[in-house]
């Protein structure tokens, strides 16, 4: 949703839907969001891919779960570039694939995304789903904000 600015009653209805995601009432999330995630909201469709991931307030739903996840991701969205990274990583709602949860995290990690710096670094610190590779994985803790972890 790039150039788009919500009226005062959107604003309204959009920080409402925030609101019941945060206070854990997922039916009324998914009501009050669903209009802002089919309108391109970064925001709103990560909250409806994390829903429909873990079965909240919806019937559980992989394929749209990584949908909504990846839309929000290719517009730029840090935390769902971080999730879409995730479940390549873990084989969650895709099939693992650790080039592209390299990839993904990679995205985020270059918008100052720390957990994703981190994790990347675990991946190549551990050898998992890359090819091991302990001083990328050093550079990357150091860019994660960790000092030297020798």
């Amino acid at each position: 949703m790039t150039d788009y600015q919500r009226t005062d009653d959107e604003e309204m209805y959009f920080s409402s839907g925030v609101a019941a995601f945060e206070a854990k009432h997922f039916s009324r999330a998914i009501q009050l969001l669903s209009p802002f995630a089919d309108q391109g909201d970064m925001m709103a469709q990560h909250m409806l891919a994390i829903m429909y991931q873990n079965g909240l307030g919806i019937t559980q739903n992989d394929n749209y779960a990584y949908n909504w996840m990846v839309k929000s991701a290719e517009q730029g969205y840090a935390i769902a570039q971080h999730g879409v990274g995730f479940m390549y990583l873990q084989g969650e709602c895709v099939a693992k694939n650790g080039e592209k949860a390299v990839e993904w995290f990679t995205k985020a990690g270059e918008q100052g995304l720390q957990g994703s710096l981190t994790t990347l670094a675990m991946m190549y610190d551990q050898g998992d789903g890359v090819e091991q590779d302990k001083e990328k994985a050093k550079k990357l803790y150091k860019q994660a904000g960790f000092d030297d972890l020798s």
